[in-house]
């Protein structure tokens, strides 16, 4: 008798997920090493406004080419105003976190994200906590002192305390941009045009009027393409893709656990830090924190 072979096209689907969550996850192993020399050569808000003018561009670009349905004109508004998270603040202060200290340090402090997410989803969505979510936030943010202190859990240490102060509060920004705009429910091309429409001129305003605008400088210009496609847009679209053409999302968002791993591995070969053993530690504690709570709010 003979056996049927599985669906040609679904099993092509899912290895062009695959292919495209890796693509992604790739790319936003390098974005921590793309900050620090980003940095070398450009104040923290002159990295951002260039990112974000390019990312702006970007996200026009997407919208006319992806033609989302029109969206409520009150989404639409409330989108805009999001931009004043993302990419104004959550970026600023995230910048000035990783001007402030090692790569090998902010990245991993900075995947704590997702546990402060946890956290603000049980007020904001009305989940509650199971003992399940509570353990791993307490594995994630062990992991994260561990970290912070490098394993001397009383001090910082020789690292900035303004800089450990400045990445979790980053993950705040980020996980508060998040729950609002999730519940906006608009197409991902209309949701970011709209906020990087009202954010990025704000950043270059800013900019003009304390530090000034970036010399356009080939470096400089890399740089500033670097963050604003590769952390800030096209990342981002390769894995909404990869999410919209796999039958197993759960399963495909288990691999997001490569991308810390990746980025410390690359700012050690690029940016040639010395990993402390505390890193790898914490940020395993960090991750195993994330697989103990479960999946992420909805």
């Amino acid at each position: 008798m003979a056996v049927s072979n599985p669906n040609p096209t679904a099993a092509r689907r899912e290895r062009q997920a695959v292919t495209l969550a890796l693509a992604a996850i790739l790319l936003w192993s390098t974005v921590a090493t793309g900050f620090k020399l980003g940095l070398e050569t450009m104040r923290p808000l002159q990295l951002l406004a260039l990112g974000s003018v390019i990312s702006l561009g970007f996200f026009v670009l997407a919208y006319c080419r992806a033609r989302p349905p029109p969206a409520p004109r009150r989404a639409l508004w409330q989108a805009a105003a999001l931009g004043l998270i993302n990419p104004l603040a959550y970026y600023l202060v995230l910048f000035e976190a990783y001007d402030r200290l090692p790569a090998h340090v902010a990245q991993p402090l900075n995947y704590t994200w997702a546990v402060t997410l946890a956290i603000l989803a049980a007020p904001v969505l009305g989940q509650r906590l199971s003992r399940r979510t509570c353990a791993g936030i307490a594995v994630s943010y062990i992991g994260a002192a561990v970290v912070a202190t490098r394993g001397e859990l009383t001090t910082f240490g020789s690292l900035s305390a303004s800089g450990i102060v400045l990445v979790f509060a980053s993950t705040l920004l980020w996980a508060g941009y998040w729950l609002a705009a999730t519940r906006l429910a608009l197409h991902p091309t209309q949701l970011l045009m709209m906020a990087f429409g009202v954010g990025a001129p704000c950043v270059v305003g800013l900019c003009v009027l304390t530090v000034g605008l970036p010399d356009l400088t080939l470096a400089n210009l890399g740089f500033g393409l670097w963050v604003g496609l590769v952390e800030m847009g096209v990342a981002f679209l390769l894995w909404q893709r990869a999410l919209f053409l796999t039958r197993h999302a759960g399963r495909l968002s288990q691999l997001i656990f490569l991308s810390p791993f990746l980025s410390l591995a690359i700012i050690a070969s690029v940016l040639g830090e010395v990993i402390h053993v505390s890193a790898l530690a914490g940020l395993s504690l960090i991750v195993l924190g994330l697989v103990v709570r479960g999946p992420a709010p909805a």
